[in-house]
């Protein structure tokens, strides 16, 4: 789902190739799509508002290079940071270290990390339509470009031969890359599922996704190319994370609705629950080994926990309060972590569910909104990708 600051700045990117004056455009171009206030009531740093002009070039705005500068310094003069809630950090037992890499393509907003089995990071650069691949030894980073223009690499999963499968929330498909080839093999949904997002594997090697604003939940066998879509059964929902859990039964969240739903892996009938605060908008949610889902709360603050045995829920405050956001979540060695992604600087918050004690630490790049995180193949740490700031980071936890 794209940040309202990143469609904002796309409006105000468009321009006729001749020198105006920043407000001018502003003005002219922004209340073209959206009301003014919505410009007005964005703020960030002469360094953020930079990064999400990039981001927008990189996305296709029809930006001439003359004017970049111009309207980059109107707007972060114009709109600057507001009271963006502080981070709040936690000591505790656990100790990690951050390595965080910056990605060769401006403005690639890297969106889904994703550990493979070679010890390889990838990751999808959404608005510079590239999957990228960083080898965490030495630091190098190489991309691969999807064929079709625009694409919109959203998430990412390995299969178990080494494929790399994302879904291309964008132009509707899902795509295969062959690392070893470099080929790329493209899966066509049907037209009424435009914007796939979520990708995982079951057990049994069947490929399942979320469709977020088309209310859609589907499936793909890798074996056949045969492709089943069905409508998520509430209406709005806009399916999102998605898990699997032990017996090979998908769930995924419902990010406009307070509900985590499953799917049925043979009829692909869809049992929901519903959570107990009905502002509750899960975002993301992780699975432990005993089929326990957490979810994290991003409109209310909250790491929250469905028991889909007997539908009982529980909740906890995150520690940077109602604002933080909570978003991308993982589990290691049966701990939850999670990032609240509106805190500054953004945070990885680690919470024991024996204890119901949080630890947090300040990311140090900044996060800049951490959509996804997934545990490494040896399930030991942590890869994630930091969207705004064009970074990928590997998190090495230790007691």
């Amino acid at each position: 789902m794209k940040n309202t600051s990143l469609f904002l700045a796309s409006i105000v990117l468009v321009s006729t190739g001749f020198a105006q004056n920043p407000k001018t455009i502003v003005e002219t171009a922004c209340t073209a799509c959206h009301a003014l206030n919505l410009i007005t009531s964005a703020g960030h740093t002469p360094a953020d508002w930079k990064l999400v002009v990039e981001r927008m070039v990189a996305a296709g705005a029809d930006v001439p290079k003359n004017q970049v500068a111009a309207v980059t310094d109107y707007l972060a003069k114009s709109y600057p940071e507001g009271n963006v809630p502080k981070a709040v950090i936690i000591p505790g037992p656990v100790k990690v270290s951050f390595k965080e890499w910056t990605v060769p393509t401006i403005g690639s907003r890297p969106h889904d990390p994703l550990a493979t089995r070679d010890g390889y990071l990838w990751y999808t650069g959404q608005y510079a339509n590239v999957l990228g691949r960083v080898d965490t030894k030495t630091g190098k980073i190489q991309e691969f470009r999807p064929p079709t223009p625009g694409s919109g690499p959203h998430g990412l999963v390995e299969d178990k031969d080494g494929n790399i499968w994302f879904t291309a929330n964008s132009k509707g498909y899902i795509g295969k890359l062959d690392p070893k080839t470099e080929k790329f093999t493209e899966y066509k949904l049907p037209a009424d599922a435009k914007d796939p997002h979520t990708p995982l594997f079951d057990q049994k090697g069947i490929l399942w996704f979320t469709v977020q604003n088309s209310q859609k939940v589907g499936r793909l066998n890798p074996a056949t190319g045969e492709i089943k879509v069905v409508d998520s059964p509430t209406k709005p929902s806009n399916p999102y994370g998605m898990v699997v859990d032990s017996k090979g039964t998908p769930y995924y969240c419902e990010f406009t609705a307070p509900k985590i739903a499953a799917i049925d892996p043979v009829t692909m009938k869809i049992k929901e629950w519903t959570l107990t605060n009905p502002d509750a908008r899960p975002r993301r949610i992780a699975i432990t080994a005993d089929d326990l889902i957490y979810y994290a709360d991003y409109a209310r603050g909250y790491l929250g926990r469905l028991d889909p045995k007997t539908g009982a829920v529980k909740e906890w405050p995150s520690p940077s309060g109602h604002d933080s956001q909570p978003y991308g979540i993982t589990v290691v060695n049966g701990d939850i972590w999670y990032s609240e992604s509106n805190v500054k600087p953004n945070t990885l918050v680690r919470f024991d569910p024996k204890t119901e004690k949080f630890q947090t630490w300040a990311i140090p790049a900044g996060g800049g909104v951490v959509r996804n995180m997934m545990t490494t193949r040896d399930g030991k740490n942590i890869v994630m990708a930091e969207s705004a700031l064009n970074i990928v980071a590997l998190v090495t936890i230790s007691k």
